[in-house]
């Protein structure tokens, strides 16, 4: 399962040159999660509350195009691997067609402690079938 999030490039987010910041990326991709986690009809506020935290363990951005002040991108987001404690999510911006970055974010589960915990059955279950199945890695697109 991917899900097509999209921006609008504000003007706090680029340089003097109307170009969009390298660190505006991980700000994007967290947007995409977000959104994908909501969609799966399991919003990250819901993980929390069930004692849950999904900790950045990884980041990964190559950048191939500049994005500019006004552009209107499409981010899409998928998870590309699941594991009882840990995730990766994969990501691509897109301007129209033309391919401006991709990327990857790497998590943990942790408890309240912050020690790595197993998600629960029913959130793998869920996150399972989202990515293709247990312990499930995707193509690349």
């Amino acid at each position: 399962m991917q899900h097509a999030s999209t921006l609008t490039v504000r003007y706090a987010e680029t340089d003097m040159m109307g170009v969009v910041h390298h660190a505006t990326y991980p700000v994007w991709f967290e947007v995409g999660r977000t959104e994908l986690m909501e969609r799966l009809g399991l919003p990250y506020t819901e993980v929390e509350a069930r004692g849950y935290y999904l900790m950045l363990s990884g980041l990964n951005v190559e950048y191939r195009r500049a994005a500019r002040y006004g552009d209107t991108l499409t981010l899409t987001t998928r998870l590309a691997q699941l594991r009882s404690r840990t995730m990766t999510f994969r990501y691509e911006l897109h301007r129209g067609t033309e391919l401006l970055a991709t990327g990857e974010t790497r998590h943990i589960a942790t408890d309240r402690q912050y020690r790595p915990a197993r998600l629960p059955q029913d959130v793998l279950h869920l996150f399972s079938a989202a990515a293709g199945g247990p312990d499930a890695t995707l193509p690349d697109a």
